[in-house]
């Protein structure tokens, strides 16, 4: 109960890496399963973070539709069971993670 928005945002990343990692693991031990399940969760984070968006900010909208690239992209993966697909999404994750990150730091000082 002591974390700021801006911490709880990036742990949400850091879990979403977690379960897109695991999955590429999964995925070249060929253990389909579990790789379905954190594909899954994967998934379930991007929701949360796209039905959390508060649209009386503009840039609600851009996240939101970003948001329903990552579960395009998870879907894509799902499918396609595809290492370097999976590579792709965890750098523009990495990327929003990062972005937010440096937001946090400049709004706590």
């Amino acid at each position: 109960m002591t974390m700021t928005q801006g911490e709880m945002l990036l742990l949400l990343y850091d879990e979403l890496l977690k379960r897109l990692r695991a999955a590429e693991l999964l995925l070249e031990k060929k253990d389909y399963k579990n790789f379905d399940g954190q594909t899954d969760r994967a998934a379930a984070i991007v929701r949360y973070l796209r039905g959390a968006l508060d649209f009386s900010y503009p840039i609600s909208n851009d996240l939101y539709r970003m948001y329903n690239f990552f579960l395009v992209e998870i879907n894509r993966i799902k499918a396609s069971r595809k290492a370097d697909h999976i590579e792709e999404l965890k750098g523009l994750v990495l990327e929003f993670r990062d972005a937010f990150k440096e937001a946090e730091k400049k709004v706590s000082e």
